[in-house]
């Protein structure tokens, strides 16, 4: 029998997809590599990202005392287009799109037909009948199989539009010296066009930390350009580009979640009972029931009538300062009744705080006497801490200067 070399077998796997095909590199990526002085990356949806580039705290101060750039151009972009993509985009998500304004952004979700939350994400309607869908995960077939009856072009534009998030209490002033005019004007979940190399950049006053922030999106040739316009104002403004890491703290502060992180969404679930309705994860005040129908509407007032929801997500403050990321959550110190989906200790709110999933009626009616189980690692030994948490409200952490409009400069 002939032996195929091993060579030869990962050759074959790259071709064909496999899970060893190589990381693509964003738009952002050579000058993301020369400051990434840790070496320290992760994958996300098949790009090459960085957790962290030189110190996660200075990355983390850089968004709540200045001003932070992150790369988010891997995530997922859908271009919706045509005469029907209003009617089409009302019947995909919980929210009236009726109601969103051209040049405006809104936070939603999307489920299947048994209201069970495929992702969240933020809808730009970029004209009267177009617009950008944002997401987590990638969608494509769902989306093109739910397009069938309207009159919508849907495309996937994710590897053609780079995105940068800039974000922290300085940030507008960094666009202000690269030359932005009227990015002052912008209020929050509103967005504009701004000239840059004979093209533009859509800019938007969103963000994913719960400071002042804006998100900027351009065409992936222009990226670059981009990239040195902000970085050539960088140090003036103490500028610093940051990783994942940092990003997820802040997050965490803001009570933010994140898909197949904070909840598992329907199309990834192996297991019944990890699916969540919309209800269940803390994006019910999404829901709009006076708008014409959309998809999973009958199960989510079906389950609200009858009273059958199982789960909660709620904001937790944790005694001490050890984050316990995914340890269990038990009532009276015996019955388990949730895990902690993600945590941190806030430098801000000098609070160790968390986010977590807990079966109802714990969380909703039932709120004292809960305790976390975290299993510390002290000097090559795991300690076990039995602490009390208090259920607190999401978001932990709220800044006058996320809605200030015109924004401040320091």
């Amino acid at each position: 029998m002939n032996q195929i070399p091993a060579l030869s077998r990962n050759a074959r796997a790259i071709a064909a997809g496999h899970v060893l095909t190589p990381l693509l590199g964003t738009p952002f990526f050579t000058r993301l590599e020369a400051l990434n002085t840790n070496n320290d990356w992760y994958a996300w949806s098949g790009y090459k990202a960085p957790h962290t580039l030189s110190d996660e705290e200075l990355e983390y101060f850089a968004i709540r005392s200045t001003a932070a750039l992150f790369d988010i151009s891997p995530m997922t972009k859908y271009r919706i287009s045509g005469p029907d993509a209003v009617a089409f985009c009302n019947r995909l998500t919980v929210r009236d799109v009726r109601k969103l304004g051209v040049n405006r952004v809104h936070y939603t979700a999307w489920c299947d037909d048994h209201g069970h939350v495929l992702d969240d994400g933020t809808l730009f309607r970029l004209g009267q009948d177009e617009f950008r869908l944002c997401s987590q995960e990638r969608h494509l077939p769902w989306l093109l199989d739910s397009a069938d009856g309207f009159d919508v072009s849907i495309a996937d534009e994710s590897a053609e539009i780079a995105g940068l998030a800039l974000q922290g209490p300085v940030s507008y002033a960094v666009l202000r010296d690269a030359g932005f005019q009227g990015v002052e004007n912008l209020k929050p979940f509103q967005l504009g066009s701004f000239p840059h190399e004979g093209g533009s950049v859509t800019i938007s006053r969103t963000g994913f930390t719960g400071d002042l922030g804006y998100e900027l999106f351009c065409p992936r040739e222009l990226a670059l350009s981009l990239w040195d316009r902000l970085w050539a104002v960088a140090e003036k403004n103490r500028m610093r580009a940051i990783g994942y890491a940092a990003l997820n703290h802040a997050r965490i502060e803001a009570g933010f979640i994140v898909a197949n992180a904070d909840f598992v969404t329907s199309e990834t679930a192996l297991r019944e009972d990890r699916l969540r309705l919309p209800d269940e994860i803390g994006l019910d005040w999404l829901v709009d029931l006076e708008k014409p129908n959309f998809n999973g509407r009958t199960a989510i007032v079906k389950a609200r009538e009858k009273k059958t929801l199982k789960h909660i997500l709620v904001g937790l403050e944790i005694e001490g300062n050890v984050a316990g990321p995914l340890s269990l959550i038990y009532h009276k110190k015996k019955r388990e009744v949730g895990i902690i989906t993600a945590s941190a200790w806030s430098p801000i709110l000098k609070k160790n705080i968390a986010i977590a999933s807990l079966e109802r009626p714990f969380g909703e009616k039932i709120l004292n006497d809960l305790w976390v189980e975290i299993y510390a690692l002290r000097e090559l030994n795991y300690q076990k801490l039995m602490k009390p948490v208090k259920i607190a409200p999401r978001p932990f952490l709220k800044l006058d200067r996320r809605g200030a409009t015109p924004p401040g400069l320091t």
